[in-house]
C-alpha cells in the first residue's frame, strides 16, 4: 500500500483540526454539558464574533452567534453557571432552537468570585454581577451593528448563572445617561428572564427557613477557605450564617429576592425535583424551595412568574426554550 506524502498528510491535519462551520438550523444534537438542573442539547454551531471583549480583563469576553433576517431580532442573553468559581461561556444549551427561531444569542464569560476575592473585591460577587450588567450593556450599543432588537433581550442560564440572571431582571437600571462612556449609557433591563435551578435568595437566614441544609452562597461574600481552590466549593455556610447581619447590606443589594419590584419583567424558574419547604433536599443549592419562595414574593409585587417541576401544575412551557422563544417573539401590544 502507498504511504501518504508529507504534503498530503499536512493538508488532512488541516482538515481535520479546521473549525466546523454550521449553519444554524442544520447543527446537529451533540451530548456534553447541560443546564445544571435542565436537560438540554448543546451545538457545535460557531460563533458569529468569538471573544468580544467588553473589558479589559481575559474573562470579559463573549460570543455572538447572529440569527439570519432582514429585521431585528430578539436576543438570547445566556450567563453560565458554576458557583461564580467555574464554567464558561462555550456551551449554550439548545442554541440550534433560539437560531432557527429568529433569536440571535450572546453567551458571556466573566471574572470568576474567586478572583475577585483574591484581588481584595468585597463582596466578591460584585465582579461577576457586575461583569453581567456590562456585557448587557456592551450589547445593547452593537444593536445597529448585530442587528438586534435591544428591546427584546431575555437573560437565562442555570445555578449561578441563573441567579445573575434574576439579579439583572430585578435591578434598577444601572443605565449612566449623562456617561461620557456611550456602552455605559445603555440600558441593563430586560424583557424577561428564564433560568433553570435558580438561587433566588443570598440571605442564609431565608435559605436556612427554606431548606435546611443549605450550603450555598458564602463564597458570594468572601466565606471561602482558599479561592486560589475552586474545586472544594465549602462556602463556610456556618460562618456565612452567623456573620449575616454584617453582611446584610450586601444582601440586599445582590440577592435576587430582595431586590423584585413590580416594575420588573416576567420569569419562568425550572427545576428538576418537587419542592418540600422546610425539609432537607437531595440537592439544596438548586430545590426549587428557591422557585417556590420567589413565586410567593413575586405574586405579591405583581410580577408574572411562570414556575415548573415535575409535577408542577398549570405548566405551560415545559422547559426554558419554549418559554423564552414565546416571549422573545411574542407580538407587539397596541
Amino acid at each position: 500500500m502507498n504511504r501518504p506524502t508529507r504534503p498530503a498528510l499536512a493538508a488532512l491535519a488541516a482538515l481535520l483540526l479546521a473549525p466546523p462551520v454550521v449553519h444554524a438550523a442544520a447543527a446537529p444534537a451533540q451530548p456534553g454539558a447541560q443546564a445544571q438542573a435542565q436537560a438540554g442539547t448543546v451545538e457545535t454551531t460557531a460563533p458569529t464574533l468569538a471573544n468580544v471583549a467588553y473589558g479589559e480583563h481575559e474573562r470579559q469576553v463573549l460570543d455572538f452567534y447572529k440569527a439570519r433576517s432582514a429585521r431585528p431580532t430578539p436576543l438570547l442573553f445566556y450567563i453560565h453557571g458554576g458557583g461564580w468559581v467555574a464554567g464558561d461561556k462555550a456551551r449554550v444549551p439548545h442554541l440550534d432552537k433560539y437560531l432557527a427561531a429568529g433569536i440571535s444569542v450572546v453567551a458571556i464569560n466573566y471574572r470568576y468570585s474567586t478572583q475577585a476575592q483574591i484581588a481584595g473585591v468585597k463582596p466578591p460577587v460584585k465582579w461577576p454581577l457586575r461583569d453581567a450588567a456590562r456585557a448587557l450593556q456592551l450589547v445593547r450599543s452593537k444593536a445597529v451593528e448585530w442587528n438586534i432588537d435591544k428591546a427584546r433581550i431575555g437573560a437565562s442560564g442555570g445555578s449561578a448563572g441563573a441567579c445573575s440572571s434574576l439579579w439583572l431582571a430585578f435591578h434598577d437600571d444601572l443605565a449612566e445617561p449623562a456617561s461620557a462612556d456611550p456602552v455605559a449609557r445603555e440600558s441593563t433591563r430586560l424583557w424577561c428572564a428564564a433560568v433553570s435551578g435558580a438561587q433566588t435568595t443570598l440571605d442564609p437566614k431565608q435559605m436556612k427557613e427554606w431548606t435546611l441544609n443549605s450550603r450555598y452562597g458564602g463564597h458570594a461574600f468572601g466565606f471561602m477557605p482558599d479561592p486560589h481552590d475552586n474545586k472544594t466549593r465549602d462556602t463556610r455556610f456556618a460562618e456565612f450564617l452567623a456573620a449575616r447581619e454584617e453582611v446584610l447590606p450586601w444582601i440586599r443589594q445582590y440577592s435576587p429576592y430582595e431586590l423584585a419590584s413590580a416594575d420588573d419583567p416576567p420569569v419562568y424558574l425550572f427545576y428538576s425535583a418537587p419542592p418540600a419547604l422546610g425539609q432537607d433536599q437531595k440537592d439544596p443549592t438548586h430545590t426549587s424551595n428557591f422557585g417556590v419562595k420567589l413565586e410567593e414574593r413575586l405574586r405579591q409585587v405583581g410580577v408574572p412568574c411562570e414556575l415548573v417541576y415535575p409535577g408542577a401544575p398549570g405548566v405551560k412551557h415545559p422547559q426554558v426554550f419554549d418559554y423564552l422563544i414565546d416571549q422573545l417573539n411574542a407580538p407587539r401590544k397596541g
